[in-house]
């Protein structure tokens, strides 16, 4: 046999000639894609698990997790005396939830089949409602249905909903979800005040992630300024549920936090007696509308507010489409909350801030008297006091008592060589005392009234401001308006010389562990650094006056003092004047401002001031 030689690499002499460099090269190549591609690989599995690990493992946990939500409690509301104005009702909803199914259409399928086979009977699962359930179930099998769950049926009855919860339990996809419904106790009395809730719509889902299909949000008055205090943060429960889409166990749970109560400073007794003074007397002046507001001066708290005509709005909870369709092409405009968002001609019930103005630019003094005759003519044009031949030598607390127009054409526009205010310092003035802004009530929808100026008629009317405007003004007719609640606030201020609090309906909150916050959230304002307590008390002085020997002397036979200032507004000439009454009492210490406005209801002095009578009367009677 022939000896095998090898060389020093370890091939025989006849291997090494059988491998040529290229091969080499080849097979050196060959180790080197090896050895990358192993790299590469336990790079990857190194990136997902120690990198991406934990995404994967909570997505894996998702897959076989179902998120229930904890519905809060939407807090209620309570008058000044405790007393509950709103309860919650139990709303129960089924629900479909898209990714919640199973993902295979042909599962998806038997899920809806057996749905429809343990419901068949059950009360509320109709017809329509079978129907809504194939919309959805197609809307899923051609992807054109959000993420988002799908109500199929609302306002189940409890015993519906006891059976159809046992059943989805079970149901991958299905639900039964409860939130709470409002019941407004007192209905139209308090409407315009507590508002309403309606269901969530796409447009508050896309804009509140927080809320689910199921919720109600505040639309008006306080359901909407307090919603985020209201409604409170829920909680959830995610819970472990196996292929079948039944829960093994809770994975974590997170309690819901209710929401808070709002404590108002209304009180009821009051606000349904203003309710029916209102309407008595709104019938007797054959009026369609008018508005009461009775408020504390010493803080700005609103005792009672009541607008006419008012809605029931457990309208909006009952979905009553039928009614709501009635109310809203209603001419006479039922969803209007005439105290905060009705803009009127204050009338006369604007001259004790003239008169302030007067008397803090040094055009008058407590001295300054004017003759009137019956009114002033400027060229063709006459403007008239109301009392025929006028009223004679009159000075500041005779204007005010008496209301005499002369007196404040002078003041306002002046006249022959007496030099008045002028348009720029009335609407300077007036604007220091809240006219032409809002007050910041904590209500939506507040208007912040108008005065005009020759700047402004310029511009938008194309004309110039004539000595006739100012008169005007200065009477609180023309180019002028207010709203109810803005001549309460500058009331305030004058039955409180000088101290101008916030008007507000909040009183406090209460936690649901009962505790309370008192509310400290309104602003407080000093005209004192404006107008003199001087000033003021001369002006008030003149109220007074109003009720002992002028136009408002019916109310001179009540036991308390009472101050006020009546005022009739000219609206056209088809039309009665509004009736205007806004005063205080007891003079000495006011407790209450009381404003009536009626509209179309004829001179202030007559049905107005026997309304706030009445109103005094009762307050007084109740608080002895």
């Amino acid at each position: 046999m022939d000896e095998i030689i090898f060389n020093n690499d370890g091939f025989s002499d006849g291997q090494e000639s059988m491998l040529s460099p290229i091969k080499i090269k080849k097979i050196n190549v060959f180790y080197f894609l090896i050895f990358v591609i192993f790299f590469a690989l336990a790079g990857r599995l190194i990136w997902l698990q120690l990198v991406r690990g934990e995404k994967y493992r909570m997505a894996s946990e998702g897959n076989r997790a179902k998120i229930e939500i904890i519905k809060a409690k939407r807090g209620l509301a309570y008058d000044s005396q405790g007393l509950p104005l709103v309860k919650n009702i139990a709303s129960f909803s089924l629900l479909i939830s898209p990714q919640n199914l199973p993902f295979l259409e042909n599962d998806r399928q038997d899920v809806f089949n057996l749905f429809l086979e343990q419901t068949e009977g059950i009360k509320g699962i109709d017809q329509e409602v079978k129907e809504r359930i194939e919309i959805v179930q197609r809307e899923i099998n051609e992807n054109v249905l959000e993420s988002q769950p799908s109500i199929v049926a609302k306002r189940l009855d409890y015993q519906s909903a006891i059976e159809l919860k046992l059943i989805t339990n079970n149901l991958p996809g299905f639900s039964v979800e409860v939130s709470a419904q409002r019941d407004y106790l007192y209905g139209p009395t308090l409407s315009h005040i507590l508002g309403y809730v309606a269901p969530v719509t796409k447009e508050d889902l896309a804009e509140h992630k927080e809320y689910q299909v199921v919720d109600f949000i505040g639309r008006t008055g306080l359901e909407l300024y307090y919603e985020k205090e209201l409604r409170g943060h829920d909680g959830k429960r995610v819970i472990e549920v196996n292929a079948l889409g039944q829960a093994r166990k809770i994975i974590n749970q997170e309690a819901p936090q209710d929401g808070d109560d709002i404590i108002l400073t209304v009180n009821l007794d009051l606000q349904q007696y203003v309710k029916k003074i209102l309407e008595e007397y709104i019938e007797e002046a054959d009026s369609s509308a008018g508005t009461i507001i009775v408020m504390d001066p010493s803080q700005g708290e609103v005792k009672a507010m009541a607008s006419y005509p008012y809605y029931d709005n457990n309208i909006f909870i009952q979905s009553d489409q039928e009614r709501y369709q009635e109310l809203s092409q209603d001419p006479t405009n039922p969803f209007l909350f005439r105290a905060i968002a009705g803009e009127y001609p204050p009338g006369s019930t604007i001259k004790p801030l003239i008169s302030l103005a007067g008397l803090k630019e040094g055009v008058i003094d407590a001295q300054t008297s004017i003759f009137s005759q019956g009114g002033i003519r400027i060229g063709q044009w006459f403007y008239p006091d109301w009392k025929v031949g006028g009223h004679g030598s009159t000075d500041l607390i005779k204007a005010l008592a008496e209301s005499v127009n002369t007196f404040y054409y002078y003041l306002g526009g002046g006249f022959e060589n007496f030099t008045g205010l002028g348009p720029e310092k009335i609407k300077e003035n007036l604007s220091f005392l809240g006219i032409n802004q809002k007050t910041g009530i904590d209500l939506p929808g507040e208007k912040e009234g108008f005065i005009g100026s020759p700047s402004w008629k310029k511009e938008e009317r194309g004309k110039p401001w004539y000595i006739g405007d100012t008169y005007h003004l200065s009477i609180g007719q023309g180019y002028i308006s207010v709203t109810p609640l803005q001549v309460a606030t500058y009331t305030m201020a004058l039955a409180n010389a000088g101290s101008y609090y916030q008007p507000h309906f909040l009183k406090g909150f209460r936690d649901s562990n009962q505790n309370f916050t008192e509310n400290k959230d309104f602003y407080f304002r000093d005209l004192t650094n404006v107008f003199s307590v001087e000033d003021f008390n001369l002006v008030r002085e003149g109220m007074r006056a109003a009720v002992l020997k002028g136009s408002a002397r019916r109310l001179n036979n009540l036991e308390v003092t009472i101050a006020g200032k009546t005022g009739t507004a000219q609206v056209d000439n088809h039309n009665l004047p509004h009736a205007w009454f806004t005063g205080f009492a007891p003079y000495e210490n006011p407790e209450i401002v009381v404003v009536v406005l009626i509209e179309n209801g004829g001179e202030g002095s007559d049905l107005a001031v026997s309304a706030a009578q009445k109103i005094f009367s009762f307050w007084f009677a109740e608080n002895k």
